[in-house]
């Protein structure tokens, strides 16, 4: 395992003594970027990174493990990197593909901005903001560069249309277990754990926060899916197949039918295992980013009835469970000022989330009628 910009584990340890000792050096940021090498890979072969943030006084026993996100693919033209339909790498390259400047661009972004490190984020990642109910937390951020929404377990190589061969390396499910046995080895007695991810992170949340309760039985767990809660279409029993899940996947899918599952199959099957984790789910009305993949799933609509749809599922096969609808078609909200602005029902999606993550119980709180969903946030 190679650790750059490390800080020493002695000294994120200082705090409450919930991490354990290990080597490395004092960086000048709270940040650590982690290679665990291994079998993690980017998409391309290049290596894998995640990031960690030691807590501070009584928050430093409080645990928010990220899933990052960033696009997905399943068609040669889509998996080359110069597509800009997924983000391919976890740390800079050099001379990279024109891809960054158009995904981010997509998402109204500069260049500049490292979509893979929590230092360039704001929202959660904002550590300066006294509004931040997480900012004192212990973070682990797992970056994402596989296409696969953390379910890959098997390397493809896909064909273009002018017969180009495309080799992928889905190793979504590798990578995340890298984060979680660091977590495992350092993190020895959290208090209260949130395994949170925004688009492609959100999906894999509720996933790996069963995984993680299997570890903690004793915890409270929370999983917050921000940005993807309103996919439909036969075309995901058939991604989840290609791109590996079902090899080797946790015994508790064995009840998942895999010629027709969806991700919030998947997410139920989670709870089913792990009957204590909560689950808790963030979108937009009209989330752009999300209808853009219905269409490319075969299957264009407007997001807000699709939406409506799954939430009303999941509110019957998971208890407790609870959805904030904004208005509008922006993207994700924990990673961006939004989340302290956007509101609903006189409820501010940062004050909702700060219920969530202290253990309180939380209401549905929607933008209400498509009419007034479809309007941008004030």
């Amino acid at each position: 395992m190679q650790i750059r910009h490390a800080v020493t584990l002695a000294f994120l340890l200082a705090p409450v003594g919930v991490m354990a000792q290990a080597q490395g050096q004092v960086a000048k940021t709270p940040w650590t970027t982690i290679e665990p090498g291994g079998e993690t890979s980017c998409a391309t072969g290049t290596p894998y990174a995640f990031h960690v943030k030691p807590g501070e006084g009584a928050d430093a026993a409080k645990l928010m493990i990220f899933l990052s996100g960033g696009g997905a693919c399943w068609t040669g033209e889509q998996c080359d990197p110069s597509s800009a339909i997924y983000i391919p790498f976890a740390r800079p390259q050099p001379n990279e593909p024109r891809w960054r400047s158009e995904y981010m661009g997509r998402l109204g972004l500069s260049e500049r901005v490292d979509p893979s490190d929590p230092r360039d984020w704001r929202g959660v990642f904002d550590l300066g903001n006294p509004k931040n109910p997480v900012a004192k937390w212990t973070q682990v951020y797992a970056s994402y560069c596989t296409g696969d929404v953390y379910l890959g377990n098997r390397d493809v190589t896909y064909k273009t249309a002018d017969g180009r061969e495309v080799a992928m390396r889905h190793r979504g499910r590798a990578n995340v277990e890298s984060v979680l046995n660091w977590v495992y080895e350092n993190v020895k007695k959290p208090e209260r754990i949130v395994v949170a991810g925004s688009s492609a992170g959100a999906i894999g949340a509720p996933i790996y926060a069963a995984e993680v309760a299997d570890h903690y039985p004793d915890v409270e767990i929370t999983a917050v899916s921000d940005g993807a809660g309103g996919y439909r279409s036969p075309k995901i029993a058939e991604l989840i197949q290609n791109w590996g899940f079902w090899d080797g996947a946790p015994a508790w899918t064995r009840g998942v039918d895999r010629e027709s599952a969806t991700f919030e199959d998947l997410g139920r099957a989670a709870v089913r295992h792990a009957p204590r984790l909560r689950v808790v789910e963030l979108d937009t009305a009209y989330d752009q980013a999300q209808e853009r993949f219905q269409k490319a799933f075969g299957t264009p609509s407007r997001l807000y009835p699709l939406l409506l749809q799954n939430r009303a599922e999941q509110a019957k096969g998971i208890p407790g469970f609870a959805g904030f609808t904004s208005r509008g078609k922006e993207h994700t909200q924990l990673l961006f000022d939004r989340f302290y602005t956007n509101e609903e029902e006189g409820v501010r999606v940062v004050d909702w989330f700060r219920d969530v993550t202290e253990g309180r119980k939380v209401k549905s709180v929607t933008c209400g009628e498509p009419e007034s969903c479809d309007k941008e946030p004030k």
